[in-house]
């Protein structure tokens, strides 16, 4: 008779550990608590608006390449993708600047805003290369258990390549001075929880993935993506039970043996939880059974939350890209009330998305989807006060730059923030991003994927190894998997 594993919640990690388990002949049912899978990546639609909730951006396609490789699969056989040229335009205070996605083109870029520079980001690309190559391998890929799993040659000779232990704002002026060369490659950190100057350099391999590996368009959007995942789960013979809220983990002779959802119970040989690792242990669990005590959670370090607004436009509106990023205020105060003195931001950055510039699709005929996302500090109380001032504030900014009035053609608004993520996926404080990946959070030093205490419980997901985003959570759910079909070996 095969395993029955149990996984709680179908974003990217409970779906990808679904896959591999289910690859090796287990019988998996994953619980969802909303009426479609995808978890934080669900779609929003109405009156023929079309919105991902939650990841935007698709970077690091060879990490989906290597996913579906692993069922022997490609990623074309689910879904398509096309590179964005320009990648992504940045506001900046006297103007924007679209990034190319032509090496070439953007070392002039460079050169043209900074003499000299065109050959420094070259060496600083190269290093960040290895710094891809390596990490990706010798750090993401595991499962964060022990030193030992770094316990080999290549990591050794490298690590002091891989910069762990400066910063990436150190690194990055050592090489630039141009303020908005500093800024635009600082970005791809900012939501990876913390200051540059306390995210280590390492993390440079972000900027290789950024202008090399290049930003992309899953036609029809990341839910392209869940879908495609959905449907080789299917493929599988995985199970899905919708509108299952979870409740409560039962635990007898510490093993997991039961879980309560909605009106309905379920036992399993082993159970992964792909939902908040707060909410798991601190509301599911009875206190015996944690790995981690409310101190510890408290005093981790989380990234961002946001404020975000879907909206929707009855005309087309010119000067806009796929993805735009807004540099045209404080970039410093803005992190500053983020990280180190939370509150609401007082002129903050943002970022726009409007998917209707590549799919027609995804908005009615002549009409435009925008999604604009506040970067904001976890546990701030939200109401409509706020959002509306808010909205005001970015709408206003958005008509500057593209130097056209559409705030009377908005007939869709939806606001999502801090409760919502509370509301909708149990986040610890709201958070969107999960944990900062600090040096003091990385790898062995992240929440555990394995239960100490309950023998068959297991975690996936952005607040445990490898960390936050879209590709570490794939590997999540390969890592996880790994470890649960070890011990269902053993036992």
């Amino acid at each position: 008779m095969s395993k029955k594993v149990t996984i709680i919640g179908s974003g990217f990690s409970g779906l990808s550990a679904a896959c591999y388990l289910a690859k090796q002949g287990c019988e998996v049912t994953i619980l969802e608590k909303h009426d479609q899978v995808g978890g934080r990546a669900r779609k929003f639609e109405q009156d023929g608006f079309t919105y991902d909730m939650g990841p935007s951006w698709y970077w690091m396609p060879d990490i989906f390449d290597k996913f579906f490789a692993d069922f022997g699969k490609k990623v074309s056989d689910y879904y398509q993708i096309e590179r964005l040229s320009p990648s992504y335009r940045v506001v900046y205070k006297d103007g924007p600047l679209d990034i190319p996605s032509d090496t070439d083109d953007l070392y002039a870029m460079f050169e043209s805003i900074e003499k000299g520079s065109a050959e420094k980001l070259k060496q600083f690309l190269k290093e960040a290369e290895y710094k891809y190559n390596i990490g990706m391998n010798d750090l993401v890929y595991k499962p964060g258990l022990s030193l030992m799993e770094f316990m080999n040659l290549r990591f050794f000779k490298g690590i002091f390549k891989l910069d762990v232990f400066n910063s990436i704002a150190s690194h990055i002026r050592k090489s630039f001075t141009n303020p908005k060369l500093i800024q635009l490659l600082e970005f791809p950190v900012l939501f990876l929880g913390a200051l540059p100057k306390n995210t280590p350099a390492l993390y440079s391999l972000m900027n290789y993935s950024d202008m090399i590996g290049g930003t992309w368009y899953p036609k029809g959007g990341m839910v392209s993506v869940v879908n495609g995942m959905h449907q080789l789960a299917l493929e599988l013979g995985v199970k899905f039970v919708l509108n299952a809220d979870v409740s409560k983990i039962n635990v007898n002779n510490n093993k997991a043996s039961e879980i309560i959802y909605a009106d309905s119970h379920k036992e399993f040989d082993a159970l992964v939880s792909s939902a908040d690792y707060n909410f798991t242990e601190q509301k599911l669990l009875d206190k015996q059974y944690r790995n981690y005590s409310v101190k510890y959670w408290e005093t981790r370090k989380l990234a961002p939350s946001s404020l975000i607004f879907y909206i929707g436009v009855n005309k087309k509106l010119p000067n806009l890209l796929h993805h735009t990023l807004f540099f045209d205020e404080d970039f410093a105060k803005h992190s500053d009330e983020i990280y180190t003195d939370p509150k609401w931001p007082t002129n903050p950055l943002l970022y726009l998305s409007c998917t209707s510039q590549t799919d027609s699709h995804v908005a009615p005929e002549g009409c435009e989807n925008l999604m604009v996302l506040i970067p904001i500090a976890p546990n701030l109380k939200d109401n409509q006060k706020i959002n509306d001032t808010y909205f005001d504030m970015v709408i206003s900014r958005i008509e500057k730059q593209i130097g056209v009035s559409f705030k009377d053609n908005i007939v869709l608004r939806r606001d999502y923030a801090t409760s919502d993520f509370i509301k909708d996926y149990n986040s610890f404080k709201g958070n969107a991003y999960g944990l900062a990946n600090t040096l003091s959070q990385t790898a062995i030093l992240k929440p555990k994927l394995i239960n100490s205490k309950v023998k068959n419980l297991f975690y996936t997901g952005q607040l445990t190894v490898p960390g936050p985003g879209v590709p570490p959570c794939l590997i999540s759910g390969k890592l996880v998997a790994e470890q649960v079909l070890k011990y269902l070996n053993k036992n």
